[in-house]
């Protein structure tokens, strides 16, 4: 008998497996051919503990230490640069508040990034407070735990039904029997939900597309910072020699195996070529991932309110990789009865029990 049968092979389901897995049987079903598929291999893969509504920054926090110094830690620094227009001044200097940032002088800000441009780039900030994460070992590290405590990962696995005996039964290929059913499904929770009885909270699935270009200029990319327009209308983070430029774009779509839209990316390397002096003169490659979030976009953990043998790990949006050491401790405290280190009314804030 499984205690904890997880849907979901994502970042959301194998960290909240890995911690389950002290205190039962798990078993993690991935739809997929491989974990991470979806949301969490297409991610930006940056710790901002600044980043989102004040409940997020509050598991961003509590996440921390984790990234810091688990298995050696999983993150390696990077920096975050906020830049904007002359007609920019007023969401500049919200986005300064909000994200904890440092005003520069543009001066300061080429000498980091050179190919930045002083005709258009009027506003700057640097944070240097913010690091790129380690996603797939994160992600393998989590798997192994599971494994480890005796429980198992499975790929290939996409459940076509579930029903509720004495215990839940779920299909997925085999039929497996189990007493809690932990919903990790991304940007198909809701649909998970419905299948097994459970009304639905509310997950909208949103489009966010990224184009990776040669290296500007042929420069070196590793020491600089992640660049971010002003209210977060586009972003470019150098990645394995590369850089990744995405225009933020946040398109309300059905759960699906998300593609980029050419004119999104198009408006996207606009916005980017408006700020810097070196031509994008090819797209080396493309794609696009969804961010789901919950009405409130906050995370939606624990378990459901009419039905406490169904397990809420939802909504993630763009946080799942920050949050996810934190957000899957409340969640095992939650079902263990362990008292939460994470304030009482930060928790109330990330139950299911709000959106009902």
């Amino acid at each position: 008998m499984i205690d904890f049968l997880v849907i979901g092979g994502g970042i959301a389901g194998l960290s909240a497996g890995a911690r389950l897995s002290a205190h039962g049987k798990v078993t993690v079903l991935e739809a997929e051919d491989a974990l991470g598929y979806h949301a969490s291999g297409r991610s930006a893969a940056l710790f901002e503990a600044a980043y989102g509504k004040p409940a997020v920054v509050a598991l961003n926090r509590a996440s921390a230490d984790y990234h810091h110094t688990a298995n050696g830690g999983y993150l390696n620094p990077r920096g975050l640069m906020l830049l904007g227009r002359a007609d920019q001044a007023a969401a500049y200097e919200t986005d300064v508040v909000d994200m904890e940032m440092t005003p520069i002088s543009v001066d300061e800000a080429r000498a980091m990034v050179p190919i930045l441009n002083p005709e258009t780039v009027v506003y700057t900030a640097h944070h240097a407070e913010a690091w790129d994460i380690d996603t797939d070992r994160l992600m393998q590290d989590f798997a192994r735990v599971i494994r480890a405590n005796g429980g198992a990962v499975l790929t290939r696995r996409r459940v076509t039904g579930i029903s509720r005996g004495a215990v839940w039964q779920v299909e997925a290929g085999d039929v497996f029997e189990a007493r809690n059913i932990v919903n990790a499904a991304g940007a198909w929770a809701d649909q998970v939900a419905v299948m097994a009885g459970v009304a639905p909270i509310g997950l909208q699935p949103y489009r966010r597309s990224m184009a990776r270009i040669p290296a500007p200029g042929g420069h070196d990319l590793s020491g600089w910072p992640m660049l971010m327009g002003v209210g977060e209308s586009w972003y470019a983070k150098p990645d394995a020699g590369k850089l990744i430029v995405s225009p933020a774009d946040a398109d309300p779509v059905e759960p699906q195996d998300a593609w980029a839209d050419d004119m999104v990316l198009a408006e996207g390397l606009a916005r980017y070529q408006e700020m810097v002096t070196e031509e994008v003169t090819r797209m080396d490659s493309n794609w696009a991932g969804l961010r789901s979030f919950a009405p409130d976009r906050v995370l939606v953990l624990g378990p459901d309110p009419d039905q406490r043998d169904f397990i809420w790990c939802a909504g993630q949006g763009g946080y799942g990789f920050q949050t996810s050491p934190a957000a899957s401790q409340l969640l095992c405290d939650l079902m263990t009865g362990a008292a939460p280190e994470i304030e009482a009314g930060v928790v109330a804030q990330l139950r299911p029990e709000r959106l009902r």
